[in-house]
């Protein structure tokens, strides 16, 4: 039986799968449709959300295309934020009063498509990034209103949005030497702390990596902490000012504490500190009181502990003490302060198990040096507020409290 040959086809013609073929890109298309939904509910976001959710309209490819359309009514031509041909419609976040109430709405209606579509986040990030970096070609009440949307996005919890993607943006060294910058800022700061505290803000700027910056907002003309605090004054956000103070102030005492310490590692002259100390204060406006416990802390850092011997550190602490009696007695200058002095040996002494016991040799030593008065002790153990350890430190200082009551009697 001879075998047949197969047929074969002539001129068979490959074709190529429909997935593989990229579908055009039609944003236009895509963008009239939106604003048709828009103009058909007269701008009842309400009901314009319901048709968003409800529609086949492909936000994944056109997300970006989508929020253009929600900020300014209409697709923008690339890379700009000008209008860009089709239709446009006039319920847009930049067409509306620049006010709390007018804007929420259109907060509450982003949260609702983000809640159906979580990945139209992203596309949320890119049109505010490309927003905020071009805030110079918006008009200042159109400026004015993404400050109060993009405050208003973090007040209500917008699903997802990271600080940074806001704060970033903003650095563009043009936008910052116009001003620009911090006039926006000082709206979005303004509608932020309406409905929440200063320290949410600053949790808030701790997130977009921005609360050791804040001056960077301001032009370099008035980069300070007089401009900071003039400019957020007349804006009316003294609890800003008071928080920035507070920061600048705790900054200024830590490094005059990293100066005295190294000093006093160094055995530096007695002199020489005062002198340090004194110029601190006088830069810094320090109050003599946090003077005198940063001393007595920088002092005491300075102790070499030898472990369990508590004869060998109560020797250090007792030697230590009257090595910089000399720096303790020139800034405990009245009574006031010395009590301060005596409060804060016993909140150490009280803390620090190594010297609860040392407590009456401490005071002992610093009344011998001439650091604490007579009456500043008798003051302390009659009368004294601080409740950490007090019957314990009393009790233990009662030998010598008589010892000086009967000296004052032979006198």
């Amino acid at each position: 039986m001879s075998s047949k040959e197969r047929p074969t086809l002539g001129g068979t013609r490959i074709r190529t799968r429909k997935r593989n073929i990229a579908a055009p890109l039609d944003p236009a298309t895509f963008a009239d449709a939106v604003v048709q939904i828009y103009l058909d509910n007269a701008g009842d976001l309400d009901l314009v959300a319901k048709w968003v959710e409800s529609s086949d309209l492909n936000f994944s490819r056109y997300g970006d295309t989508f929020f253009e359309v929600v900020f300014t009514g209409g697709r923008t031509q690339p890379g700009t934020t000008k209008p860009d041909e089709g239709e446009r419609h006039i319920y847009s976040i930049i067409d509306c009063e620049p006010k709390h109430e007018a804007i929420v709405p259109s907060v509450l209606y982003i949260q609702k498509i983000l809640r159906r579509r979580p990945f139209l986040i992203k596309n949320l990030e890119n049109v505010m990034r490309r927003f905020l970096q071009s805030l110079e070609l918006f008009e200042e009440n159109e400026r004015k209103k993404l400050a109060i949307f993009t405050a208003l996005t973090f007040s209500q919890k917008l699903s997802g949005l990271p600080p940074e993607t806001v704060f970033q943006p903003l650095l563009k060294d043009n936008l910052v030497a116009k001003g620009i910058v911090l006039s926006f800022i000082t709206d979005f700061f303004k509608e932020y702390l309406t409905d929440n505290s200063v320290d949410d803000l600053i949790l808030l700027l701790k997130r977009g990596k921005m609360e050791e910056n804040l001056l960077e907002f301001f032009p370099s003309a008035k980069r300070s902490a007089e401009g900071f605090s003039e400019h957020f004054n007349k804006a009316g956000l003294t609890s800003l000012v008071e928080y920035n103070e507070k920061k600048m102030f705790e900054v200024k005492l830590k490094e005059m504490k990293t100066v005295l310490t190294t000093q006093i590692a160094e055995e530096t002259d007695t002199s020489e500190i005062i002198e340090t100390v004194k110029q601190h204060v006088k830069d810094a406006k320090l109050p003599d009181i946090e003077v005198v416990r940063i001393l007595w802390d920088v002092i005491m850092d300075a102790v070499q502990w030898s472990g369990k011997n508590q004869q060998q550190n109560a020797n250090s602490a007792l030697r230590q003490v009257k090595t910089w009696a000399k720096l303790l007695n020139t800034f405990c200058s009245n009574g006031k302060l010395e009590l301060e002095l005596l409060y804060k040996v016993q909140i150490q002494c009280y803390d620090d198990a190594k010297l609860i016991k040392l407590f009456p040799e401490i005071v002992r030593s610093l009344y011998e040096q001439d650091v604490l008065a007579e009456d500043t002790i008798l003051l302390w153990f009659r009368k004294g507020t601080n409740p950490k350890g007090r019957q314990t430190f009393v009790k233990a200082l009662e030998p010598f409290v008589n010892w000086l009551e009967e000296a004052e009697e032979e006198d």
